[in-house]
């Protein structure tokens, strides 16, 4: 076998293209990486209507006639458009599946005129989406090696390749993995969309894509892919082994523990590196830590918050949700706020949280500042402002922020849950070593003490800055990353 592999990467969402969530940071970076390691990369997603022609330098590739793809026994066209990712080292072609019908709509998965609630057709459209990705490439004629699955909405390819596709030559040699990036999320139906998708009959059951009485498309994926990844390996871990994290689907995640993989995501440092940040006033690196300060006071100027003390000033950038800690953080709030602290937080979620900070910021005007939404400039200003950022999950898949603060010396204080745990060292004070705080327990008081280890060691100047060092020289480029998903693509062609 070649060491060159060809890989589709189907996500969807991908950035700059689309974005909910990391899915999109991942599907933006990875595929560039492994490109500029050698290999051929593609990525398919839906075209939605953010994603504009003119905007996004769209071309006609191929049309798919209606009999190629039948949802629910209608014949469905498809058009396929291309563009280009690129960054100064590589480029990437990504096609985009096109029916304005089915994917031509203002959100991706949510109705933002009917409160946010999901498309009642989320089934047929992903449907759609796995069944003209294979027809797709054999329009085309390419045969990637590997097909690259990401979450629920790709779950449906590797079944119809070990079904309906099991004897067409044109796929004799294609692998699938399948990334979970969360598991909450599993495209979860009636009984009566599996009807839609065209696949016999049998593999509706408990031991298949049947969960409880309905269809569900992340565990169809997870029974027929070849290879599942994670995005770190304590969450391959607790998905697998706890049921509090594995949400119904941890005995399937058992069963298969031998093909499941933790991969960790990596992070681009051409976006986030304090060295280079046009977002920040100040500019500053491991040698030159100095300029943080002047990050510091414009964050605290930007938000109206005092500027004299020595106060440690926490961050946090965030959806607004229990799963990010957000209930831990309301129980220990009034004894945090005892301490010598100031909180700034960035973010938007479920309006009992909204309510909830505005009535901090009310009562703690010079402690507390919010700012509800999302603000590229004002997220990048939070990492190289803050001197300490807190991320008390619940339960935490990956987590980017802890790798973006550690970079800007930032120290984290986190939950040892998931890919908090496996990228935060906890600070040792006998010998220096370390990169943030961690607690275990889901727990307020615990949560509370770590906040209180950085607040006494931000007291010593020395250590502190000792510490920054430590966390900024950790490396988490997608490099690291990319070299273990090719491996694993190796193993699963041979």
């Amino acid at each position: 076998m070649s060491k060159h592999i060809s890989i589709l990467f189907a996500a969807s969402e991908v950035v700059p293209f689309a974005k909910t969530g990391g899915l999109a940071d991942v599907a933006g970076a990875l595929p560039i990486v492994i490109k500029e390691l050698g290999h051929e990369v593609r990525i398919a997603m839906p075209r939605y209507a953010c994603i504009g022609e003119r905007k996004h330098k769209l071309h006609d590739i191929v049309r798919l006639h209606a009999q190629a793809i039948p949802i629910a026994s209608t014949p469905v066209d498809i058009d396929i458009k291309s563009s280009f990712l690129t960054n100064s080292k590589a480029k990437v072609q990504v096609y985009f599946i096109d029916n304005p019908r089915y994917f031509g709509r203002e959100g991706l998965y949510q109705d933002p005129a009917n409160k946010n609630r999901d498309y009642p057709d989320n089934d047929e459209r992903f449907i759609l989406f796995c069944r003209a990705i294979l027809e797709t490439l054999k329009k085309l004629g390419w045969q990637p090696d590997i097909i690259h699955c990401n979450d629920w909405q790709t779950g449906l390819i590797p079944v119809y390749l070990k079904t309906l596709y099991r004897d067409d030559p044109f796929f004799k040699n294609t692998r699938t993995v399948l990334t979970v990036h969360n598991l909450a999320y599993q495209g979860n139906f009636p009984a009566s969309s599996f009807r839609k998708t065209g696949l016999p009959a049998q593999v509706f059951h408990p031991d298949g894509v049947e969960f409880y009485g309905s269809f569900n498309f992340l565990k169809a994926g997870l029974i027929y892919a070849d290879a599942i990844t994670t995005v770190s390996q304590k969450y391959a871990e607790e998905i697998r082994t706890l049921e509090e994290f594995g949400c119904g689907l941890s005995g399937v995640l058992e069963k298969r523990k031998e093909d499941l993989y933790g991969i960790l995501n990596g992070i681009d440092y051409r976006e986030w590196s304090p060295e280079s940040d046009s977002y920040i006033p100040a500019r500053y690196g491991p040698k030159n830590i100095g300029g943080k300060n002047e990050n510091k006071l414009a964050l605290l100027r930007r938000m109206r918050l005092p500027t004299g003390g020595p106060t440690l000033l926490l961050g946090m950038i965030s959806r607004l949700a229990d799963q990010k800690g957000f209930d831990l953080l309301q129980q220990a709030a009034e004894d945090l706020l005892r301490l010598p602290v100031q909180l700034v937080i960035l973010g938007t979620g479920e309006k009992k949280y909204h309510d909830f900070l505005e009535s901090l910021r009310s009562r703690y005007p010079e402690k507390v500042a919010i700012e509800l939404g999302f603000s590229t400039e004002l997220a990048h200003l939070i990492e190289a402002g803050a001197d300490a950022f807190l991320m008390p999950s619940r339960y935490e898949p990956c987590g980017l922020n802890q790798m973006y603060s550690m970079k800007y010396g930032t120290i984290p204080v986190v939950r040892a849950t998931g890919g908090l745990d496996d990228t935060i060292e906890n600070y040792d004070p006998a010998t220096g070593a370390g990169t943030g705080f961690k607690f275990v327990r889901y727990d307020a008081r615990e949560f509370l003490e770590a906040i209180g280890r950085a607040v006494r060691l931000f007291a010593d100047r020395e250590a502190w800055e000792e510490l920054m060092r430590n966390a900024m020289g950790k490396d988490f480029s997608w490099e690291v990353s990319a070299r273990k998903y090719i491996q694993l693509y190796k193993k699963i062609i041979k």
